[in-house]
């Protein structure tokens, strides 16, 4: 039992990085993959808990779950809107006076 939680942890932190990084070019550190497995976890996945038959699903579903939490992550953090359209010239005169 102890080896196929290990060799679960090592897939998944393999796979992880493969698929978050996959257009990196710098290779990836080791708190950076543990940062990844602690965010899976996060979302609901649990190593110890896969089986063979369900592994493939179970991850892939918990690395979708990731990818949503982090595109609404990097929308509007600042609590000020989205940036106006269009553009103003704020103390100029006008050309007619």
């Amino acid at each position: 039992m102890k080896s196929l939680i290990q060799a679960v942890a090592v897939a998944v932190a393999i796979a992880a990085p493969v698929a978050a990084f996959a257009q990196s070019e710098q290779p990836v550190t080791r708190a950076e993959v543990k940062a990844q497995i602690q965010q899976l976890e996060q979302v609901g996945y649990n190593p110890a808990r896969a089986t063979d038959s369900t592994y493939p699903a179970d991850i892939q579903a918990a690395e979708a779950r990731v990818s949503a939490q982090n595109a609404m992550a990097q929308g509007d953090s600042t609590g000020y809107g989205m940036p106006a359209a269009g553009s103003s010239q704020a103390g100029q005169h006008s050309a007619a006076q």
